[in-house]
Formats: structure tokens, C-alpha cells, sequence
């Protein structure tokens, strides 16, 4: 899928392209209602129902109404009398936990519920913000890189633990190819549900946009669709219905680790996008289903944690790794589920 935000050429209407969305060659036909909803991110059926009534909505640039029914290969634009907004890049003092810092690169420790960086629907509160007030002149290394200084890399909102920072082009140039070339090391521990039969093993498999929802990431077979991807995991420990595994990254894809576990029938805990929020292994028991919402009532989202991250300092060349501590809901969820099968034991 091909998703562009560009100016329409177009000074008599004077309206402004926001989304341009080509769809797939596998698009099964739906309507063009249920199509933006699943595609847009922070919109509302409403809102699309009203662009279409106003003709705002083209399909292969000729207006359409919300039940005009997409096909493969259709181009998609939506089109409004207004230009699109531009990230502004505002400081916001928001206390961040600085791991490590020196004057090329600086080690934090992400909180849940803390997007990254601005984007549509969070244009302050994020990480970015709050490094640009904390760090100065933080580098951009391309256009692609707007709205997202000195970031290497990535944690989903929910997801917590070790991102490295860098505060000079040199520095952001040089972590990004390490990224590009894996000679990095990224190790998570997340927890899954399920009762992981292998001790160790790899989930190999391409990952791209879900054709059914792309706000989602799903598995394609080798060589079909996506971007390759390759994730390691090994048991660290053993509750029953769930396991706590260390996952390592090889490639470094959007909802990776989230999309390779369930892949493999093990969603990640909580996972509120893909399907891991509801009891997926136990019994039916009100007792037990209390305790499973206590659990989840401990962690905003997946009970995922970026643990440790290695890398060559690109100034010094030497390694240098930092493991973190699990998020304190993280642990109290581990804490909960051992006490639970200590308890089970007994009985």
C-alpha cells in the first residue's frame, strides 16, 4: 500500500489532498465507509459518512458516495477545504528516565502509555517532545525523519523499556546503519498466553499491513507480501496459562514481536490490538477471572518490555549494552501469576 499526504493542485476549490490510499491487489470488495474506518487512525464512521456526503470522498479521482464499494487497485484520495496540518514540534517538560548520557547519544527508559513520536491524534505528550526539551538541536537525519529527531528506532506506545537516542547526525547516521545491518542486539521479555511447548525456537515469517485492517500487522507466507522478519525466543518461565519468554530480535518490523507470538498461538498478554485482552487459556471460574483482570488492570496495554539493547558506541567503538528493569506492572503481574501457581501447587 502506497499512503502519501500531498497539496492538491487545485486553486478553485482550493482543497488539500490528507490521505491517498491505493489498494491492494488481493483488496477484497468492501464498502468505502468501512475501508477508510479501518485506515485512518482517531476517525469516526460519522465523519466519514459526512466527507463522502460532501464529496470530499474520490475513488480513482471522482467523487463517490460511502457505499461505493472498493476494488483492487483502486486509488483512494480524501479531500478537505483545509491544508494539512504540520507537526509543530513543541518542548514539553516531561520528566524521561535517562539511563546513560554522554554528548553523542543518551540511553532512556520508556514508560507505558508514552507515544513516541508526534503524529496524527498525538501532536504533544510523546517522547519527542520531551526529548527536544530535555536534549538540545537533536538531529534529523532525512525527511522521513521529520517530526522525529534523534530517534533510532522505536517502542509501540505500551510497550516499555531501553530506546537509544542520538544528538548529533553523526551519531544518528551511524546507529540507524547498525539498525539496518542487525549488529545490534535487542532482547524482550514479554508475556504470553499459553503454555509455550518449546523451550527455545524461532518464528520466522514476512510481516506487513493486515488486508482485512491496516491500523493492524499480520504474517504473510515467505515471499507473498511484507517485509522479512525473524524473531528468537526461549522460556524463562512457566506459569500454565502463560509463559514468560525472552524474544531477540533479528529484523526490526512494526509490531514484530505482537505479530510473530500470535502467529504462533501465543498473543502477547493484555494485547489489546491483537486479541490478547480477553482469557485465552484457564478455567471459567469467577475467582479466576478476577484475578486475570487484576493482572490487567496492572499494565495499560501488552506486557511487553524492550530489556536489553547492544550496540558499538559509534564515537568510541566500543560496546556497550543496558538492561533495564521490568516496568513495575510488569513485575506485579509476574509477582501475581507466581503466587497464583504456588497456590495452585498447594491445593
Amino acid at each position: 500500500m502506497s499512503e502519501e499526504i500531498e497539496e492538491l493542485e487545485n486553486d478553485d476549490e482550493e482543497l488539500f489532498e490528507h490521505h491517498f490510499i491505493k489498494a491492494d491487489p488481493g483488496q477484497e470488495v468492501v464498502r468505502i465507509d468501512k475501508f477508510l474506518l479501518d485506515r485512518l487512525p482517531n476517525t469516526s464512521r460519522n465523519k466519514i459518512q459526512n466527507a463522502a456526503k460532501s464529496g470530499t470522498i474520490l475513488a480513482n479521482k471522482v467523487a463517490v458516495k460511502q457505499n461505493y464499494k472498493v476494488k483492487p487497485g483502486d486509488e483512494i484520495s480524501v479531500v478537505l477545504p483545509y491544508p494539512v496540518r504540520e507537526i509543530e514540534l513543541i518542548a514539553e517538560n516531561i520528566p524521561i528516565d535517562i539511563v546513560y548520557e554522554d554528548e553523542y547519544l543518551a540511553i532512556v527508559n520508556k514508560p507505558a502509555n508514552m507515544v513516541v513520536h508526534p503524529a496524527y491524534g498525538n501532536y504533544t505528550g510523546t517522547l519527542v517532545n520531551a526529548m527536544i526539551y530535555h536534549f538540545d538541536n537533536l538531529p534529523t537525519k532525512t525527511e522521513n525523519y521529520y517530526g522525529r529527531p534523534g530517534l533510532v528506532h522505536r517502542l509501540d506506545k505500551h510497550t516499555t523499556g531501553i530506546m537509544v537516542i542520538a544528538k548529533t547526525e553523526q551519531v544518528l547516521t551511524d546507529l540507524s546503519k547498525q539498525f539496518f545491518d542487525r549488529t545490534t542486539e535487542r532482547r524482550y521479555h514479554a508475556l504470553v498466553w499459553g503454555d509455550v511447548k518449546e523451550e527455545e525456537g524461532v518464528v520466522e515469517g514476512n510481516i506487513g499491513r493486515s488486508l482485512k485492517n491496516r491500523k493492524m500487522m499480520a504474517v504473510f507466507p515467505e515471499g507473498d507480501q511484507g517485509k522479512h522478519a525473524v524473531t528468537h525466543y526461549k522460556v524463562l518461565q512457566r506459569f500454565g496459562m502463560v509463559t514468560l519468554v525472552e524474544c531477540q530480535l533479528e529484523t526490526g518490523r512494526t509490531h514484530q514481536i505482537r505479530v510473530h507470538m500470535k502467529h504462533i498461538g501465543h498473543p502477547l498478554f493484555h494485547d489489546i490490538e491483537y486479541g490478547g485482552d480477553t482469557i485465552l487459556r484457564g478455567t471459567t471460574h469467577t475467582k479466576y477471572k478476577q484475578f486475570i483482570e487484576n493482572c490487567f488492570n496492572l499494565v495499560p496495554g501488552q506486557a511487553l518490555h524492550a530489556k536489553t539493547l547492544g550496540f558499538t558506541h559509534p564515537i568510541t567503538k566500543e560496546w556497550m549494552q543496558f538492561n533495564s528493569e521490568l516496568a513495575t506492572g510488569f513485575q506485579e503481574i509476574i509477582a501475581k501469576w507466581e503466587k497464583y501457581t504456588q497456590n495452585m501447587q498447594i491445593e
